[in-house]
């Protein structure tokens, strides 16, 4: 009898910071395929060439599972939302503290602030946090058990 009714677990409504969150992952997996080809800093090096495209590569595999989780509102997916924004606030700081400003300004062909890069990087952990935070308050919202996307 209530085989032609959908499972009321997946009409729940979406929360507005669920949708948003939705967009700003694939908003990170588009820039991140963009970034192809491009040298990438990792853990205070920069990965160049074949290196740095395997790199985008898994990263850019790793966005989709993020954003294809965000939407199927996937539980395992909550929690390596926060395992990846730690590892971003993790390479963010060694890259900070690890990269010599030469590197950089080699690779970006023009001088580098050090004092606006420090800023910069700074702000951008502290919305890596803010945006883990409001991760970690949506968890209900992830009642998909499921360990397969598809």
């Amino acid at each position: 009898m209530t085989e032609g009714l959908p499972d009321m677990e997946e009409v729940r409504p979406r929360s507005q910071a669920l949708v948003m969150l939705t967009g700003l992952y694939l908003f990170l997996l588009l820039m991140t395929l963009m970034s192809y080809g491009q040298p990438v800093p990792f853990f205070g090096r920069i990965l160049e060439g074949t290196a740095g495209q395997i790199f985008i590569v898994l990263d850019s595999l790793v966005c989709l599972h993020l954003f294809l989780g965000l939407w199927k509102r996937q539980r395992l997916t909550w929690r390596l939302l926060l395992l990846y924004n730690g590892y971003e606030v993790l390479n963010t700081l060694a890259n900070l503290w690890l990269l010599p400003h030469k590197d950089l300004e080699r690779i970006l062909e023009r001088t580098v602030d050090p004092n606006g890069l420090l800023f910069s990087n700074l702000v951008t952990v502290m919305i890596v946090f803010w945006i883990s935070l409001v991760i970690w308050k949506q968890r209900e919202q992830f009642y998909n058990r499921s360990p397969y996307l598809f």
